[in-house]
């Protein structure tokens, strides 16, 4: 059974504009020591929140990237950011990488939500896969364009691209099993990353679709700085074949990733419909998953069923999961949030803008 746990964001930071709350949209998150680091995928800011006590989360404060990351399309469309993951002294973050479909409105024309329903988009801000350097500011984390610290520098950088894509959906391109998948938007079942973990310099990100005859794709990656640009990153080749990632697929059953966590050498993989559905979603265990030594086809029967998430009807998707400090038993538990989350979340004891989260304890 869930516990709760509470995040209190500032009132004026929450509201976007008249109709969109930041609360409505959390997409990401990743909790290091006392800093709890999220996002919203229609905003171009980290959000950070500082460890109240065990299930309170305050003190929020917004980073906007542009002060950090060259924005492709400038501040003004939003970056998608679906996954997030602190290593080595950096928070790092991806977006999406996918396109987007118009949705029909109630009470307009037919013609016009004819029009809405065949318009496809492309916002080039979600083409990221950035890093930006942390530095501890007492007992809370900071983002720094710029550190150096024992006589190692740390730079923000992204990987090469503009707001056409970037080396990333280049590979893609050329990919048999994903190539064909990039001109389709990401809630039709196209190209849409959504989950990062970086382990032991390598880079993991979860794609929630495609969906390939029920089996989804996890890539592992590992990134360079340009020796001329250190704030451009670059793919490595990852392995003996010149490939830029390595893919894994898993049989989840026929759902997509929404987010991963490493959990020692496991990797803890979030498990949601790729399609507009309530759910079902679950928490898987890949056993090894954060150290694979070759590329992997894994077999439902070999990823254990950790956690059933619950969901509401058109609201309460699960969307960013982190893990938690072992509790005072040596108890390991993950937080997680929720995408569209219900009224009932929302009016929170804790305050005019707060949010109630799940707690799961892993079994």
């Amino acid at each position: 059974m869930a516990q709760p746990a509470f995040l209190k964001f500032d009132p004026n930071l929450d509201r976007l504009d008249k109709d969109k709350s930041l609360r409505d949209g959390l997409s990401a998150a990743v909790l290091v020591e006392n800093t709890l680091w999220v996002a919203g995928d229609e905003t171009t800011r980290l959000e950070r929140l500082s460890r109240e006590d065990r299930d309170v989360y305050s003190g929020h404060v917004a980073f906007p990237l542009s002060d950090y990351l060259t924005l492709p399309a400038g501040e003004g469309k939003e970056a998608d950011i679906e996954g997030l993951d602190v290593a080595d002294g950096y928070l790092w973050l991806v977006g999406s990488h996918s396109l987007k479909r118009n949705n029909p409105k109630p009470g307009k024309p037919v013609v016009e939500n004819l029009q809405r329903l065949s318009s496809v988009e492309s916002d080039g801000n979600r083409y990221l896969l950035a890093r930006i350097p942390l530095k501890l500011q007492g007992p809370i984390q900071v983002l720094e364009k710029k550190v150096e610290e024992q006589q190692v520098k740390r730079v923000a950088g992204q990987l090469r691209g503009d707001g056409k894509g970037n080396e990333l959906t280049a590979a893609f391109a050329k990919d048999k099993h994903l190539g064909t998948f990039l001109a389709i938007p990401g809630k039709d079942n196209g190209l849409d990353i959504e989950g990062l973990a970086v382990s032991e310099g390598s880079v993991f990100v979860g794609l929630r679709g495609p969906v390939l005859r029920g089996w989804t794709t996890l890539l592992e990656m590992a990134v360079k700085e340009d020796d001329d640009a250190p704030a451009t990153l670059k793919l490595k080749e990852f392995g003996s074949n010149g490939s830029l990632y390595r893919k894994h697929f898993l049989d989840l059953g026929g759902l997509g990733v929404r987010d991963l966590c490493i959990d020692g050498h496991d990797l803890l993989i979030l498990a949601g419909p790729t399609m507009d559905l309530d759910g079902p979603v679950t928490v898987f265990r890949w056993r090894g998953g954060g150290k694979p030594k070759e590329a992997s086809l894994v077999f439902n029967d070999a990823l254990e069923r950790v956690i059933d998430v619950p969901f509401g009807a058109g609201n309460d998707h699960a969307e960013a999961m982190t893990l938690l400090p072992p509790d005072n038993k040596g108890r390991q538990s993950v937080l997680v949030l929720y995408d569209a989350p219900s009224e009932d979340r929302k009016k929170s004891p804790k305050g005019e803008a707060a949010l109630r989260a799940d707690v799961f304890e892993l079994t």
